[in-house]
């Protein structure tokens, strides 16, 4: 995902430095690689971050944050790390005067490159404003859907909650039709024009599972990780959760018994086999 995404910031004519702890094969034609995220501070004012999980975005943002020659004013981050780890973040930063953009994004990689993915923006509304030219360079499909760091965070983990749990139902049903003799290709014509239909059924399945592809490129343990972090919100907030823990225990129950396979593969996983 940071790949395509600094892609598109280098199509859409922003000069770009990065940094991956992989190393420089991520590294998109026509961007500057540093070698450590210090060298990234002392040339970047505006700093986007793609990255697995809060502790790392924390990391990061904690070396930005204290690098000698930092002339970072901004961090748009377009992980998921869930609406504590935001909030934490923000004022990490806020102390180091840096303004924080929570901005996840949702549509995969190949949303990316087709500039179709939802980039979901939160935050003080001058740093989002600040920022615009950027975020307009990440995708063409963008949405301001709150003043403070943390309320993007809050309505990925619902749209990942809900991906979550109908790629799992889905999963099931099929698994019950094909049991019974019917062809998977077949329930899939007749679920994509009835009321069962979701992106389950016409994109994860039709794409991914009928053909065995399994390669939508998101990890299970990601989607794991992002329904934990849904349901610690949803009971920190004192929200309805019951559908919440069953997802997230089918999901970490998967995740533990096959790590880092593609999410997909969650349909052999239920079907058991």
């Amino acid at each position: 995902m940071g790949h395509a995404l600094a892609s598109n910031l280098v199509a859409a004519g922003h000069p770009l430095v990065t940094h991956d702890i992989a190393g420089a094969h991520h590294n998109p034609e026509g961007a500057d690689f540093a070698n450590d995220v210090a060298g990234v501070a002392a040339r970047a004012e505006i700093v986007v971050l793609s990255l697995p999980d809060g502790a790392a975005s924390e990391q990061v943002c904690r070396e930005l944050a204290t690098a000698a020659d930092s002339v970072v004013r901004y961090v748009i981050d377009t992980s998921t790390i869930g609406v504590d780890a935001a909030r934490s973040i923000d004022e990490l930063l806020s102390d180091a005067g840096i303004s924080y953009v929570d901005a996840p994004v949702s549509g995969g990689v190949a949303g990316a490159r087709a500039r179709t993915l939802a980039v979901i923006v939160a935050g003080d509304a001058h740093a989002c404003e600040s920022v615009e030219d950027v975020l307009a360079g990440l995708s063409d499909c963008r949405f301001h859907v709150g003043d403070r760091p943390g309320m993007g965070q809050a309505l990925k983990l619902a749209n990942n909650f809900l991906s979550a749990t109908a790629l799992a139902a889905t999963s099931e049903a099929i698994a019950f039709g094909t049991a019974v003799g019917l062809d998977m290709a077949t329930m899939l014509d007749v679920l994509n024009t009835s009321s069962g239909r979701s992106a389950a059924t016409s994109d994860k399945f039709v794409n991914h599972v009928v053909n065995e592809r399994y390669a939508s490129g998101f990890a299970n343990t990601l989607m794991a990780k992002d329904v934990q972090l849904y349901v610690g919100a949803a009971t920190a907030q004192g929200a309805p959760c019951t559908m919440g823990r069953v997802t997230s225990e089918l999901w970490r129950t998967f995740a533990e018994a096959e790590p880092d396979v593609d999410f997909t593969r969650i349909y052999p996983f239920v079907r058991g086999g």
